[in-house]
């Protein structure tokens, strides 16, 4: 007797033989480049330079705290007034708003993403955030509070210097906004990952 005969190959489309594996690629995620490297940069260059509009609208919105002089000392006009609060306020919303315009620019001019942008946008934010700050005190009335009231006699109301009482929390809102904003409009309208292949549980 012979054995039956068993063919060297499977059949190609046997549904018993399935074809072998592609070969293994490599871990994915493609790779940061240079131009994206530059594209960080100018996100972060064009979001500190905007800091200096935050700045000036900061001084011209946000609310003032008047003080008053007897001759011997300074006290303010209104003690239970709430216009240093109101300060802090203007500048967060602010702030805020600025982040959220940045995040959707950079968005529409790179729906792709990356992480230079992000990182962009964040140091910008921070960057920004602190010229605002030190543009609005700067342009604002004098921090030498005695010399100013010397200067416009007793009984003379004068405004304080402007002020920001929240510190490095005020300086977390741009960044916050930016990244929260860019990271929402990539997640919902940024481009999809491919669908996985029949043999992509066979990559490692």
């Amino acid at each position: 007797m012979t054995a039956p005969l068993t063919p060297s190959q499977p059949p190609p489309h046997d549904p018993a033989w399935p074809p072998p594996p592609p070969p293994h690629q490599g871990p994915g995620g493609d790779p940061i480049t240079g131009a994206e490297v530059v594209q960080g940069l100018v996100v972060t260059a064009a979001s500190a330079l905007a800091g200096a509009v935050l700045g000036v609208l900061w001084l011209w919105l946000a609310p003032s705290v008047q003080l008053i002089s007897d001759g011997e000392g300074v006290y303010l006009r209104n003690s239970e007034g709430e216009a240093a609060i109101g300060a802090d306020g203007t500048f967060v919303l602010l702030a805020l708003a600025f982040g959220a315009v940045a995040g959707l620019v950079v968005f529409l001019a790179r729906r792709k993403g990356g992480v230079p942008l992000v990182l962009g946008l964040a140091v910008g934010g921070v960057l920004g955030s602190l010229l605002a700050w030190w543009l609005g005190t700067e342009l604002g009335p004098t921090s030498d509070v005695i010399a100013h009231a010397k200067a416009v006699g007793p009984e003379v109301v004068f405004d304080a210097p402007l002020k920001l009482q929240m510190g490095a929390a005020a300086m977390l809102a741009w960044p916050l906004a930016a990244m929260i904003v860019h990271l929402v409009l990539t997640g919902i309208f940024g481009p999809r990952d491919p669908e996985p292949g029949p043999w992509d549980p066979y990559k490692r």
